[in-house]
């Protein structure tokens, strides 16, 4: 009997998701690493002064995390996915195809990208139009459309230092790399005519315009920004994309490049000044509203002025607030699902 007991429990802990809960009883939130560490202050909180139990909150990246939510409506199920990003058509169809098809989408500030290097190494004034042409998987040269040939920022521009280009950055799956690519590359490349020549149809432009350099130039760091900054610490001479927030919490060693001469801070951020930021959301699953246990409360507590207002505890995590009429907004939003 223990023999079998001992294989079962094995076999369940093969099986099931590592950190599956208990039905009803546990909060599970997934997604974006960019908004992961907000939520799970507001977790740790919730848990520390509600009688729920604190919400399991993974970082599985934006796109993971909605294959994850969108996958269905079973109980052991996600409850919300975090996304740096809106939501896509095809991932709103994914989870029509598997009965998720109530969803409400919250907002709960913005955040900035940021383009940093290691503390006391030259500080970098980029253009969205030099980024793009050291980033991009192709670009033109003498009218056509070739690889990246860019292996220096002075190969660029003369002005900039004589230095290689290695930047550290987030996967496909993160809706952090999906921001940049909309911010900074598609609006360098959309309209260039060695584009417009060579991809006629604007949805097949906008997916080139998007593609990275595969060739060493742009480093997959994986969905843990953390380490980025410590392979900044390690090598003064490279840059890595994550959120403001991370350069907001690590000050003291990585500093944020310039973007058309505007610095990435909060005050920059927030009046939109700075030229690369994007709004921050949590998506819920309607149908796990009033059957897991502390959802609806959470959600109140995510989006309150404690929380999410202008001096709420999340703003010392580096969140730039939503204004106010916005925020109440998202507070009546969540106040609307206790009654559907």
């Amino acid at each position: 009997m223990k023999k079998a007991l001992s294989l079962f429990v094995a076999c369940a802990a093969f099986t099931l998701p590592t950190q599956a809960f208990a039905a009803g009883k546990q909060i599970q939130i997934v997604g974006s690493s960019t908004v992961y560490p907000f939520v799970t202050v507001v977790a740790e909180a919730f848990g520390n002064n509600t009688d729920f139990k604190t919400p399991i909150v993974e970082s599985t990246g934006t796109g993971g995390g909605f294959k994850l939510f969108c996958a269905g409506l079973e109980d052991a199920s996600p409850d919300l996915a975090n996304a740096s990003r809106a939501i896509k058509a095809s991932e709103k169809k994914l989870c029509a195809k598997n009965g998720v098809t109530d969803i409400t989408e919250i907002k709960i500030g913005f955040d900035g990208i940021v383009l940093a290097n290691a503390k006391g190494a030259t500080r970098y004034d980029f253009s969205k139009k030099v980024l793009f042409l050291a980033l991009a998987k192709q670009i033109p040269v003498n009218g056509k459309l070739v690889n990246n040939p860019h292996q220096k920022w002075s190969d660029i521009d003369s002005s900039l230092p004589d230095v290689k280009i290695e930047v550290y950055g987030p996967p496909t799956t993160s809706g952090t790399r999906d921001a940049f690519v909309e911010l900074v590359m598609e609006p360098s490349c959309k309209n260039l005519p060695e584009f417009k020549a060579a991809y006629t149809d604007k949805k097949a432009r906008k997916q080139a315009c998007h593609l990275l350099r595969e060739d060493g130039r742009y480093i997959e760091a994986g969905e843990n920004d953390n380490l980025i900054v410590q392979k900044l610490q390690s090598n003064s001479k490279a840059l890595g994309i994550f959120g403001f927030s991370f350069l907001d919490q690590n000050g003291d060693i990585v500093q944020g490049s310039h973007i058309a001469g505007i610095e990435p801070t909060f005050e920059n951020i927030s009046d939109g000044s700075y030229g690369v930021s994007r709004s921050l959301y949590v998506y819920v699953k309607d149908g796990h509203v009033g059957k897991t246990s502390g959802l609806q409360e959470f959600i109140t507590e995510l989006v309150s002025d404690e929380a999410a207002g202008e001096f709420g505890y999340l703003t010392e995590k580096g969140l730039i607030p939503l204004p106010s009429d916005e925020l109440i907004t998202m507070q009546n939003r969540s106040s609307a699902l206790a009654v559907k």
